[in-house]
């Protein structure tokens, strides 16, 4: 007969693998942003490398040229890519049992609910955390970008291992109540004054048929949208890209309320999320590790690893509007 201890990591292994999606839906019902990028396939799995390397597009080539005849052409090199770097970013969350537990747990019935109620914590655990982590600045030990590092209050900061001091390029646009865009004093935000602080985001934010397709605003921004929409109200089907999310629409981009996602009060992100990236690791994707029993405990550990970080190619393509 098995061991306690072969049981519940048997069923915490086979379990968890079985349902490892079903967490990553879980973090994306909890999280719009995490949601599009699924959505769009702005996932993806990277298999090694000292760090993340997202390719970027930030400047015209410089070869276009108009010309006539025998005119000489343009051959010049012309360097519109360069590249900005991620560090690995790593997390992990323990399904543990005492020894006393899993004896006390010992029948099969009763063993079956002590690893669901553990996975399920798990699982809750992680959600809650990670969503938190998009929404955060990665200045935590060992947190991933998250959005209010990659599009940055300032616009400003090292992102990448890119100095957007000095390559302005690689800053954010930043939309002010206290100092707006468009100039003139400050700006009261209300359900009358909030279109006319996003609509010079958006036309900023907008190159050709590239404009901002998701925008994520706090308890306070939303109501005040909402507000302001009170004849014009178009909600999207909750079985579109907004995954389930009630949202409205500004222009053609989603507008959804996320303010239990961990996104800061009084904030609006206006994001063009094809440039926007989740990358984790295939080895460390929520993967379960093997059981480990430390030597002074009569317990049992089973670890749950993920690596990865959220990651941008094109900063001046995002937005934030904020008090």
């Amino acid at each position: 007969m098995a061991s306690p201890n072969s049981t519940f990591t048997e069923l915490v292994t086979t379990t968890f693998r079985k349902h490892r999606k079903d967490i990553k839906d879980n973090v994306s019902k909890n999280n719009a942003l995490y949601r599009r990028m699924m959505a769009k396939g702005m996932t993806r799995n990277e298999d090694g490398g000292l760090s993340i390397v997202e390719p970027l597009d930030y400047a015209a080539n410089s070869t276009y040229l108009r010309y006539s005849g025998y005119d000489v052409l343009n051959v010049s090199a012309s360097d519109v890519l360069s590249a900005a770097e991620f560090q690995w970013r790593q997390v992990a969350i323990n399904v543990t049992a005492s020894g006393q537990e899993l004896r006390l747990n010992s029948g099969e019935s009763k063993i079956i609910s002590l690893v669901k109620s553990r996975i399920k914590n798990a699982q809750r655990t992680f959600k809650n955390n990670f969503s938190g982590d998009i929404y955060g600045d990665g200045t935590l030990p060992n947190q991933i970008n998250g959005l209010q590092a990659l599009v940055a209050d300032a616009g400003t900061g090292t992102v990448g291992g890119i100095d957007s001091s000095t390559w302005t390029f690689w800053q954010n646009k930043v939309q002010s109540a206290a100092a707006p865009l468009q100039g003139g004093g400050a700006i009261v935000v209300s359900a009358t004054t909030m279109e006319s602080l996003m609509l010079p985001l958006w036309l900023a934010l907008t190159r050709g048929d590239d404009q901002p397709d998701l925008v994520v605003m706090d308890n306070n921004y939303y109501t005040f949208f909402e507000a302001s929409q009170t004849s014009l109200k178009r909600y999207t089907d909750s079985n579109s890209a907004s995954g389930g999310f009630v949202s409205l629409k500004y222009k053609k981009a989603d507008v959804i309320f996320d303010g239990g996602s961990g996104i800061p009060a009084n904030h609006a992100y206006f994001l063009n999320t094809d440039y926007i990236n989740m990358v984790q690791h295939p080895d460390a994707d929520l993967t379960v590790m093997d059981q480990m029993q430390p030597y002074n405990q009569d317990a049992v550990v089973i670890p749950i690893l993920w690596m990865g970080n959220m990651t941008i190619s094109n900063r001046s393509l995002q937005g934030v509007q904020k008090a």
